[in-house]
């Protein structure tokens, strides 16, 4: 196995092998989004609305405003996607502990189950996949994930400032 030093070349001098990873970054995020739609459109809720839901998932519960931000809505759209989601049961609407002048939004446990049921292929399938891998190989995707994912929300925020 040989070690490579990519990120210093330009476009035209680019490693073959980064090449690749990039033609192919799309259609697996393609294909992720597909899911995601199919999963939202069962639970009977919008794309963004799932995007909301994953957000309490992975980060717990917050306000509104915070959820606006993190799924790149208007306050106005967080506040219907929120009655949205609570009217499928997916979320509820609780004080703040800290501050009973706030209302968070947590997900509700039958939500989580449900996202839980959906993704249950997925994830079996990741895991299987995944044990082909060794820990190396394993630590090597974990770094290609944090890196990617920190880009890509830098991205986002460039995009969102840009005229």
């Amino acid at each position: 196995m040989t070690t490579r030093k990519t990120g210093q070349a330009d476009r035209a001098g680019t490693d073959p092998l980064a090449e690749e990873v990039v033609r192919r970054l799309p259609d697996w995020i393609t294909h992720l989004i597909q899911i995601n739609s199919l999963v939202a459109s069962r639970m009977g809720v919008v794309v963004s609305d799932f995007h909301c839901l994953h957000a309490l998932q992975q980060h717990g519960p917050t306000t509104a405003g915070v959820l606006a931000r993190q799924v790149g809505i208007t306050p106005g759209s967080a506040s219907r996607m929120i009655d949205r989601l609570a009217d499928a049961g997916c979320v509820r609407r609780i004080p703040d502990p800290n501050d009973r002048r706030r209302v968070l939004i947590e997900p509700t446990p039958e939500g989580l189950d449900r996202i839980d049921a959906y993704y249950s292929g997925l994830t079996a399938r990741t895991f299987q996949d995944l044990a082909a891998f060794d820990d190396e190989e394993l630590r090597t995707l974990l770094r290609f994930i944090e890196v990617f994912q920190v880009s890509a929300a830098a991205e986002v925020e460039r995009l969102r400032s840009a005229p």
